[in-house]
Formats: structure tokens, sequence, C-alpha cells
């Protein structure tokens, strides 16, 4: 019946209700108009006037005419529904969207926090210590450098004074040669003495340990009675304390030398260990200079991949809240569409039950014959 209804309900819309007719009053006409603006209620309207003027029953129309707006109803009931529906998966996905963010963000935090306080420090640190070890490096050679000059140096001065000695010892030795050959000696072998004391002395004149000796001999030399055996007897005595002098200076100075190279040798062993010490320090280092710069290209790549999950996500957050709000729009407009609808459609349905649509449908049969 209702489909039928429909179908005549089609060909007989093109033609209007006459809202001039004498059954209406102007408030009739105008609430009449403002039903008809609604698609739901011209239809309504246009249907309950084929339906009461084919002889249908006013209770069969309320039927129908309620059953469409129930249909109405439940349409506007999924709507509502599937907008909650909508809203529950909108609020589910900004919340994960929104914590992914707030775990992105910490870990961004804590990316540039590592680079910022740990590495960039550790790097700085690093390489002050690597500038240092380097030092440490020239520095030891440098003291090896100065010790095995200084070693070659006092070397030198020893032979030098071990030279004078001998020469001295030598001269010395002459000496007492000639002045234990003496009985009666002759101006020549006298002469030969004093030369032999002179030489002495300008080979020891830089030693001032000896330089009494020698000021003493020298006195005696020149003043002295070769011939007078207690006079020769004195001086043999003063030279051989003055060999028994230099005989000790030398062992003195050759036992400090000994001692001298002893130690040259024990600081060359210590300097060059710590110079293998240094060595393998920086090797170490280097390679922890080379994990850090390693450690900080990941970290940078590690900051730029994270910064670019974090743009990702807001956009998807920001496209999500975007749909949503065209989603929630396309809600009202619908909801404030069928709530507009609905109330055409009562309101339809309330005016159909007044006497005075029977009575304008009957006068307009009547008008037809």
């Amino acid at each position: 019946m209702l489909k039928v209804a429909v179908c005549t309900l089609l060909v007989l819309s093109i033609t209007a209700i006459d809202i001039q007719a004498s059954v209406w009053t102007s408030h009739d006409q105008k609430m009449f108009a403002q039903i008809k603006q609604s698609g739901w209620g011209n239809f309504i309207l246009n249907f309950g006037e084929l339906h009461l003027s084919t002889g249908g029953i006013l209770s069969e129309l309320n039927t129908e005419i309620a059953k469409l707006i129930d249909e109405l109803d439940e349409e506007l009931a999924e709507v509502h529904h599937q907008y909650a529906r909508r809203t529950d998966v909108h609020n589910r996905e900004v919340g994960r969207l929104e914590q992914e963010i707030q775990d992105k963000e910490r870990e961004v935090f804590n990316a540039h926090d590592f680079y910022d306080n740990v590495l960039i420090p550790q790097r700085d640190r690093f390489a002050a210590q690597l500038e240092q070890l380097q030092e440490n490096i020239s520095q030891n050679r440098r003291t090896l450098n100065e010790a095995t000059v200084q070693r070659a140096n006092d070397h030198a001065d020893f032979e030098a004074k071990v030279s004078e000695h001998n020469e001295a010892i030598s001269a010395i030795d002459e000496s007492l040669g000639l002045l234990s050959q003496l009985s009666a000696p002759s101006l020549v072998q006298i002469q030969k003495v004093q030369k032999n004391l002179s030489k002495i002395q300008q080979t020891l004149k830089r030693h001032s340990t000896f330089q009494t000796f020698i000021k003493t001999l020298i006195e005696i030399a020149v003043e002295a009675n070769f011939a007078d055996q207690g006079a020769l007897k004195d001086i043999l005595v003063a030279f051989n304390n003055l060999r028994v002098q230099l005989v000790d200076s030398l062992n003195t100075i050759t036992a400090d030398e000994a001692e001298a190279q002893k130690d040259f040798e024990a600081r060359v062993i210590q300097l060059n260990q710590e110079h293998a010490e240094f060595q393998r320090a920086v090797v170490v280092k280097t390679a922890e200079i080379e994990a850090n710069a390693t450690k900080i290209e990941q970290t940078l790549d590690l900051i730029d991949e994270l910064h670019a999950d974090l743009d990702t996500l807001n956009g998807q957050l920001q496209a999500e809240k975007d749909d949503f709000a065209f989603a929630t729009d396309v809600y009202n407009a619908t909801v404030a569409e069928y709530n507009k609808e609905l109330n055409a459609a009562h309101q339809a349905l309330d005016l159909l039950n007044q006497p005075r649509f029977t009575d304008y449908v009957k006068s307009q049969l009547k008008g037809a014959f």
C-alpha cells in the first residue's frame, strides 16, 4: 500500500497544495508553508492528501507515516552510533599518538642530553688528554736528549781530567826518577826537575786542591840545595805526597764517572719505559677518540631520525584531528538536517490528524467534480 502510494505521489507531487483555501487560517498557512520547505514534510503532506483523497483510512495513514518517522529516527540513531564509534576511534588514536609523541620527545631529549652532556665533553676531554700525552712524549724525548748530551759532555770532561791526571802523574814519576838519581845534581838536571814542576803546575792549574802542593814544590825546587840530601828527601816526600793525592783523585773521578754512567743508563731505561707507556696510552686514547667520534655520528643520525619520527607522528595527529573535525562537521550538519526533517515530519503528522486537513482534502475533491 505504501509503495503504491509513494509511486503515485511522485506523479502528483508536481501539483502544489493550494494553501490559500478558505479552510486554513493564516497561522495554518504559515506552518503549512514551513513544512513544505522540508523534503520529508512536503512528502508526508502530499502523501497524506493522496491517501485520503483515494479513500484511505486516517489510522492507516498514521501507521505508515509513523513507520517513516521511525525509519528516520533509526537512521539518526545510526548516525549517532557511527559518530560515537568514530569518536571512540578518534580518542584512542589521539591518545595513542600523543603517548607516542610524548615517548618520542623523551627519546629526543635523552639523545640531545647524551650528545650535549656526555659525548661532547668526552670528546673535548679525550682531545685534551691526547694533547697532554703528545706533550709528555715530546718532553720525554727532550729530557732524554738533554740527558744524553749532558752525559757526553760529562764523559768528555772526565776523559780530560783523566788525561790531565795521567800527565801530572807521569811528570811526577819522571821527576821522582830524576831526583832518585841525584847525588851531585848538575844544573841541567835541576832545570829538568824545575821544568817538570812547571809542567805539573800547568796541567793541574784547574785543580785548586793540588795548588798548595804545587806551590810548595816550586818554592822547594827554587830554593833547595839538591846536593843537600835532607832537602832532596823533603822534595821526594812532597812529590810522593802529590802523587798519592793525584792517584786518589783519579780513582775518585773514575768511580764517580762509573756511577754517573750507571745512573745515566738507568735514567735512559726509565725514560724509554715512560715513552713506551705514553705511546701505548696514545694508541688507547686514539681508539677512544675514534669510538667517541663514531658514537657522535650515530647519535646525530639518531637525533635526525627521532625528529623525523616526531614530525611524522605530529603530522598523523594533526591529520587525525583534521579528519575528525571534518567528520564532526558532517555529523553536526547531518544531525541538524535529520532533526529538521524529523521536526517537519512530526509537524506534518500532527497537521494530517487535524480535522482542518481532512476538510481541506474533501473541499479539494468537491472542487474537482
